[in-house]
């Protein structure tokens, strides 16, 4: 039997950083229609549908539904893609799953952004009432005040809109609950990952003051408020977004790059970003934002031990360009020359005399050049 997922829709290169992007109740993911597309110059971007929205069964979910369903069917759709971790960002329901997620599941999101949301949506009885409507009268009525509720006067996106209409009643009404019955004030504390809010001034359902008020309770939080922008701000301000975005996301590859910096020398780092070409430009990115990124900034081991390792690892693999250039980073992480040396002896037990006599070789080349120089670490 095969299991039913969430309608998607994937962009970008399979081997990035993966990105799962949720939408907002009455939506479809065409809500990322202007965000998405730069988004997966750096991101593998999956944008999913809610239960009996855009493509998604409608039987995903039934009445008494809760935010913690609709986690568990990204989970599912994640799994079927073989995403282990994804960064998330999500719009007002879809901000409330990454909630869930970043709270439940913090090992598989490692970056969380919630966008006009909330940490509860002011209690059961308006989304009782509004379930109740439109499982007696569908969603024809309810959609004539879309533009009202998602964007400020005069702005609409009628595709939006129509999504808004042809929605399934029974699926959105079970939205409805899950909206109702969620509540993660009292948890918020306990949200670890990295986690930006971006608030509309002008959005009349989540106010500014509910992403605050997530803002004062999860650690480290960075919260932006974006003036101009309703409810549904990647569709109305997508630069504004998409700008908030790519600061929260490529928070990485900054700090990687300035380990780097420190580690090989502005020099060495400036030569190899005057020879990126649109070619190169993503591996350059990998580099940042992975070696440098995530390994090199991990504080479990020193920057001397690192270097250490990193020596004894391209002697191993006979890699003696790259060894010139760590022989160097070595000395900026505070390796004497008799360090190195004695690192480079112990390689010629477990890679090789052959091996070690290169590494020697290459090592004593770049210690006088560096030494005739003037350089010091």
């Amino acid at each position: 039997m095969t299991e039913k997922l969430l309608n998607h829709r994937a962009e970008g290169p399979t081997s990035a950083p993966a990105l799962l992007l949720g939408p907002s109740l009455g939506t479809s993911y065409a809500l990322w229609d202007k965000v998405a597309p730069e988004l997966s110059i750096t991101h593998r971007v999956i944008r999913y549908d809610l239960p009996g929205h855009g493509g998604s069964p409608a039987d995903l979910i039934g009445p008494g539904a809760t935010v913690g369903d609709l986690a568990a069917l990204v989970l599912a759709l994640a799994d079927s893609l073989g995403l282990e971790r994804f960064a998330y960002a999500g719009v007002s329901l879809g901000g409330a799953v990454g909630l869930h997620l970043a709270l439940h599941h913090p090992e598989r999101v490692p970056r969380l952004a919630v966008i006009c949301s909330s940490a509860h949506f002011n209690g059961s009885r308006p989304w009782e009432e509004r379930a109740a409507q439109v499982r007696a009268e569908g969603l024809a009525r309810l959609a004539e005040s879309a533009d009202a509720r998602w964007f400020t006067p005069g702005f609409t996106v009628p595709e939006l809109v129509a999504d808004h209409r042809a929605a399934d009643p029974e699926a959105y009404a079970a939205c409805c609950d899950a909206l109702g019955a969620f509540d993660l004030r009292e948890r918020l504390a306990e949200i670890s990952v990295p986690t930006l809010l971006i608030a509309g001034r002008q959005d009349p359902a989540t106010p500014p003051a509910h992403l605050r008020e997530i803002a004062d309770a999860v650690p480290g939080a960075t919260l932006v408020e974006l003036p101009g922008a309703s409810h549904l701000a990647p569709a109305q301000c997508p630069e504004a977004v998409l700008t908030a975005l790519r600061a929260h996301l490529d928070g990485g590859a900054k700090r990687g790059m300035e380990v780097r910096r420190q580690v090989l020398g502005d020099a060495h780092v400036d030569r190899a970003q005057s020879r990126q070409s649109p070619f190169t430009a993503r591996y350059q990115d990998f580099i940042s934002r992975y070696a440098w990124g995530e390994i090199w900034t991990d504080p479990t081991l020193s920057r001397r031990e690192r270097s250490m390792i990193t020596l004894t690892a391209l002697v191993a693999h006979g890699h003696y360009d790259e060894l010139a250039m760590h022989i160097r980073a070595a000395r900026r992480n505070g390796l004497t020359p008799d360090e190195i040396g004695a690192v480079l002896l112990q390689t010629a037990v477990y890679c090789g005399v052959p091996a070690a006599n290169s590494a020697f070789a290459t090592a004593q080349r770049v210690l006088e050049e560096d030494e005739g120089s003037g350089q010091r670490p």
